[in-house]
């Protein structure tokens, strides 16, 4: 059983709320995180259809019975649930600690919880495993400085942090994804089946059942090319005309992507100095693993050989860092990137509450030259930025210019 950045934060959001839920996709490991940080409470879990009847056969019945310390599994399955939980809450609103709901593969899922319950849930999403994760090791010290202030401090203290993953390790993610399931898998046959598996539970059970009008195989087929645009400016009317259907018909898609966690679509920074910003929004896979089973990548080499991977290493960095994020904001920082019609290009920048910007360049190799830092310095300036980070799979930390710091992607 492995710890979870997102544990401790869960635990603090229990203390402050009467109900919690945990969103995700599939497999992410939502349950397993729920049990292990409430061992001792009831469990009731949706896709059993005993557990189903139990609380859906008479509500009050059951919160009567089960007033306090429950967990609910796959909650989504429930529509009704959120209405009869809100009513149980605000019987006693002081109460805190009371509820932990699970769900996947639901937009439905958040449109419930802010309909029903607002005011009175925390909603945190559970990711695949990061990779400190995975080897057992506590959230990178990186988070914990971005939250630190003055930023002005920052680059002092990022020179001096740790990077205990090596870029093999690093690597070794990158190729796998964080599925918990497949943490401990070195069969690349097991993985394989286990991702034929997933994709279709996920497009034969959660998709036929959340959009029963949907055309299966034209999505089906739009995930395959998504895999293939993974880290790249999306143009919805290119999309449309490889599949055959209108531009609305792959906003509709690309919203279905998101709203199931598969899919991450990073937006254009706004607003900025630049008048001659590309608006598009650029979007990936959220596992780098369900990825590179898509495109058909199973092992180092092949890795090596595609052309995509430098896009694909972008967004497997960035979901990294959200993540990371994720696990300790008590605010919301937003995240974009910057590209401009003459090429000027930022991977990532993040805007932290109170509006600094720290943009991010991400690169695949082992060393950057000078030319390579030209549109993160000049953003830098443009913005008057405290700093910028570079990225890469290097196992040295050091300053590139007076203004951009080399991290290891193992520090994330």
């Amino acid at each position: 059983m492995l710890n979870r950045n997102l544990s401790e934060k869960i635990t603090r959001c229990l203390n402050q709320f009467p109900v919690v839920a945990l969103t995700g996709a599939r497999q992410s490991g939502k349950t397993t995180l729920a049990r292990m940080i409430c061992p001792d409470w009831d469990y009731f879990d949706l896709e059993r259809g005993t557990d189903f009847d139990a609380l859906t056969a008479d509500f009050d019945f059951f919160f009567r019975q089960h007033p306090d310390s429950l967990i609910i599994d796959e909650a989504q399955l429930s529509p009704e649930l959120f209405r009869e939980l809100r009513g149980v809450v605000d019987a006693d609103r002081g109460r805190k600690d009371r509820f932990l709901l699970t769900g996947s593969s639901s937009p439905e899922l958040t449109r419930n919880i802010s309909e029903s319950l607002a005011g009175r849930i925390a909603q945190i999403e559970v990711g695949t495993l990061k990779m400190n994760e995975r080897h057992g090791m506590p959230l990178p010290e990186i988070y914990l400085i971005l939250q630190d202030k003055p930023v002005e401090e920052h680059l002092e203290k990022l020179r001096k942090i740790s990077h205990p993953l090596s870029t093999e390790h690093v690597l070794e993610h990158f190729l796998k994804g964080g599925y918990p399931e497949l943490v401990t898998q070195d069969d690349c046959l097991f993985r394989s089946e286990w991702m034929n598996h997933y994709e279709q539970t996920y497009l034969d059970r959660d998709i036929h059942r959340l959009f029963p009008g949907l055309n299966l195989q034209n999505y089906r087929r739009f995930l395959g090319m998504l895999s293939e645009l993974s880290g790249t400016i999306i143009n919805r009317s290119e999309i449309g005309r490889s599949l055959n259907v209108n531009e609305s018909t792959i906003r509709d898609y690309l919203d279905i992507a998101q709203g199931t966690y598969l899919w991450r679509i990073l937006p254009s920074l706004e607003p900025t100095h630049s008048k001659s910003i590309v608006k598009m929004p650029r979007g990936y896979l959220r596992d780098s693993g369900l990825l590179h089973h898509l495109t058909n990548v199973r092992d180092m080499d092949h890795l090596a050989r595609r052309p995509g991977t430098g896009s694909a290493f972008e967004g497997f960095v960035i979901e990294e860092i959200i993540q990371g994020l994720n696990a300790v904001e008590s605010a919301r920082w937003k995240h974009a990137f910057y590209r401009t019609r003459g090429g000027a290009e930022v991977d990532l920048v993040l805007t932290s509450p109170n509006g600094d910007r720290i943009p991010i360049e991400i690169k695949f190799g082992v060393s950057v030259r000078r030319a390579q830092l030209r549109s993160l310095s000049a953003f830098i300036e443009q913005e008057n930025c405290p700093y910028g980070i570079l990225v890469c799979n290097s196992e040295k930390i050091e300053m590139l210019t007076e203004k951009i710091i080399q991290l290891p992607a193992g520090c994330l």
